[in-house]
């Protein structure tokens, strides 16, 4: 319960943080796609070890190198052992132009319970203006944070996880 606590203070204090700057505004939304792969071989058959999963992505600038990003990822059936769709919600402050570093926090929702525990992500990524106001963000990311197989509280999982990313975002 601690951790929803400490998650959601920092989604609110970052969003708080950028309203207290002063920049260009600058926001985009857009629409991504993802390969992930867990790196430990995972013995619990029902538990994909890879995949793919959708994301829904807003990024709003703070300052000229800074950027607060929040995320929704979709996992289809099958991640972690949730027999239907997951969701992950998630929030990273984004550092650079073009060749860019970011640091982010998560937490998996699924079969109707949340995770135990957030996950962790270190990412680094190429943003680069694909048309005008069209944005391509390629990234890698490495996700960590013990976790527990949410079909079976029981279960806990070392879910270290390297993903692949690509998002296309429109700025307004």
């Amino acid at each position: 319960m601690r951790n929803r606590w400490l998650f959601a203070v920092l989604i609110v204090g970052l969003f708080g943080l950028a309203q207290g700057v002063r920049a260009e505004k600058i926001d985009r939304v857009g629409l991504g796609l993802n390969y992930w792969r867990m790196l430990d071989d995972i013995d619990v058959d029902e538990i994909d070890e890879n995949g793919v999963s959708y994301l829904v992505t807003y990024q709003h600038k703070v300052a000229s190198f800074l950027r607060l990003e929040a995320d929704l990822e979709v996992f289809p059936d099958g991640f972690q052992g949730v027999d239907g769709s997951s969701y992950a919600p998630q929030a990273y402050v984004v550092l650079g132009l073009g060749i860019y570093a970011a640091v982010g926090v998560g937490i998996v929702y699924g079969d109707g319970d949340w995770a135990n525990e957030p996950f962790y992500a270190l990412r680094a990524g190429l943003d680069i203006e694909a048309f005008p106001q069209l944005y391509l963000d390629l990234n890698l990311n490495y996700r960590f944070g013990s976790t527990t197989d949410l079909s079976d509280p029981e279960n806990d999982i070392d879910a270290d996880t390297m993903t692949l990313g690509a998002a296309l975002r429109y700025q307004f």
